[in-house]
């Protein structure tokens, strides 16, 4: 397909695919990719466009991308399903600036409804400060961040079961929960949040073969165990570990490392300075490392939706 090229601000004619009816408006997805992410052949870009082909066909979402990473998707032969899309600057001309921007605003036509940042965790850029901005902004406001390649591809499957689709089902990696671990992180401001959480979606959690917590929080679902399971068997639900001014977060980071654990659920508050900071981006970097392994989940309103499309995605395997 040949493309049209189009300015910023201006969206380019719909590729003519032939998805399922949309049953709500089209997502809006902020995407910008590192360097080492972009060009090679096997890179996380073009893994992502290939391995969610499907569920970007059924999704058919409206995209926002940063000026050379749309560059590096043309030059893979991808441009087709990164139709429509709206062109932001290079990196150095305020583009990922602009994506905060597009984060807090809430017009339609000037927002995004998630954000897909393939971050390389060696790469100077990802820790200038419209890059911590743009994440800190989409925790505030309840938006998806997703930074490794496993996060979009798992998020994109589950928001299309949204749209009536189920024949974008991938193989079921990482889906058999009895084989699977989760990390359950909760910032002190955020501990009942997560508490509400987990009871809401006891069930599913139960279902993974390990939880770990950090300190304080792994102690609290011990004890939400306790009462939903019975004091016995609830008495080590969660594996605690150190909290996270001590080291927990490190201790967790090791075992994202070594591909023991997938999922992280990191309930932040935006809104407090930390003097661990540096731990907090440790785990993160750890998931960031084997990017097409494990995936972070950071935001309360996230973190709900994603725990009730993988109950749903769950229901249809067993089907």
């Amino acid at each position: 397909m040949t493309l049209s090229s189009v300015t910023a601000g201006t969206l380019t004619s719909p590729a003519p695919l032939t998805p399922l009816t949309p049953l709500k408006p089209r997502l809006r997805i902020g995407l910008i990719a590192n360097r080492s992410h972009q060009d090679a052949a096997g890179s996380a870009l073009v893994q992502l466009f290939r391995r969610a082909e499907a569920s970007l066909r059924a999704l058919q979402p409206e995209w926002v991308v940063v000026g050379r990473t749309l560059d590096a998707i043309h030059s893979h032969g991808l441009g087709h399903l990164c139709e429509p899309h709206i062109r932001f600057p290079y990196g150095r001309e305020g583009g990922l600036m602009k994506l905060v921007a597009h984060v807090v605003n809430s017009a339609p036509q000037n927002s995004v409804d998630a954000v897909v940042y393939l971050i390389d965790p060696v790469d100077p850029s990802s820790v200038f400060p419209e890059a911590l901005a743009l994440k800190r902004q989409c925790v505030i406001h309840g938006k998806p961040f997703l930074s490794t390649l496993a996060s979009v591809c798992e998020w994109l499957e589950l928001e299309a079961l949204t749209m009536g689709s189920t024949t974008h089902l991938s193989s079921g990696r990482g889906f058999a929960l009895p084989q699977e671990s989760i990390a359950l992180i909760a910032h002190d401001a955020m501990k009942q949040k997560m508490l509400k959480l987990a009871e809401k979606h006891f069930a599913l959690l139960d279902q993974f073969e390990h939880r770990y917590a950090t300190g304080t929080t792994g102690s609290l679902l011990n004890q939400l165990a306790q009462r939903m399971k019975g004091e016995e068997a609830g008495r080590n639900w969660v594996q605690p570990f150190l909290s996270g001014p001590m080291g927990g977060d490190a201790q967790i980071a090791e075992l994202v490392l070594e591909q023991k654990i997938r999922r992280i659920l990191f309930l932040e508050d935006p809104h407090v300075a930390r003097q661990h900071e540096a731990d907090i981006q440790l785990l993160e970097r750890a998931a960031r490392t084997v990017t097409d392994f494990a995936l972070v989940v950071s935001d309360v309103d996230g973190s709900d939706r994603w725990l009730q499309l993988m109950s749903q995605r769950l229901a249809l395997s067993t089907s």
